[in-house]
């Protein structure tokens, strides 16, 4: 019996071992391949706070949609292409959008300034888990709204950058980036600013930081 316990938990962690190598060999990849293919799946907003005025009904049944529909509709504006530098960036905003619906209503809006800083990685793990991902292989890569707050006119939002393995959902890499809102007009252009910022700052600096932490 002894010997048995000893081949499994042997096993189990030559599994692990392999599981590791591999997710690191993809992470690898997407910094230092051009031609290996990432898929983009969209903002995911369901544990956003909006620590600003705002219609929650609105928010979450229209607005959060026409964000990310914005982002892929206007793709020369929101580069996501020379941000993690590839020929063609897919995009698959399936999952994100199915799970508008699940938001409380009562959890959109926010008083609480703690609640700009409250997610750790294991609540982003929780938000990828949640995805209906069925059927996809590969890498994929979200942006997870933590918050998004306004005071004396002046904007940002706390953003989760997270790549991950669509097939087990296992979290790649996940890195918080607090991002400035532009000046615009209406609530879905203001906050989408914020990601245009992100996805500059990726472009002019943090893929560089990251191809030289991954992909060595």
């Amino acid at each position: 019996m002894k010997l048995l316990s000893k081949i499994s938990l042997a096993a189990v962690a030559l599994l692990f071992f392999v599981g590791s190598a591999a997710n690191a060999q993809s992470l690898k990849s997407v910094f230092s391949d051009s031609q290996f293919p990432i898929v983009y799946l969209g903002i995911d907003f369901t544990k956003a706070k909006l620590l600003d005025n705002g219609n929650p009904n609105d928010i979450r049944d229209r607005l959060y949609s026409s964000i990310n529909q914005l982002i892929v509709n206007e793709p020369k504006k929101f580069d996501l292409n020379a941000a993690f530098r590839k020929g063609n960036v897919e995009h698959d905003l399936a999952a994100v959008t199915k799970n508008y619906a699940n938001i409380n209503l009562n959890d959109i809006i926010s008083t609480n300034s703690g609640d700009y800083n409250r997610l750790k990685e294991a609540d982003i793990a929780a938000v990828v888990k949640n995805l209906d991902l069925s059927g996809k292989e590969g890498v994929g890569f979200l942006f997870v709204m933590e918050a998004m707050k306004k005071i004396d006119k002046k904007g940002e939002a706390a953003i989760w950058v997270t790549f991950i393995d669509m097939k087990t959902k296992k979290v790649l890499m996940t890195e918080r980036i607090e991002s400035k809102a532009s000046m615009a007009i209406g609530f879905r252009n203001y906050w989408a600013s914020t990601i245009k910022r992100l996805i500059d700052d990726i472009q002019d600096k943090k893929y560089n930081e990251w191809k030289s932490k991954y992909s060595s």
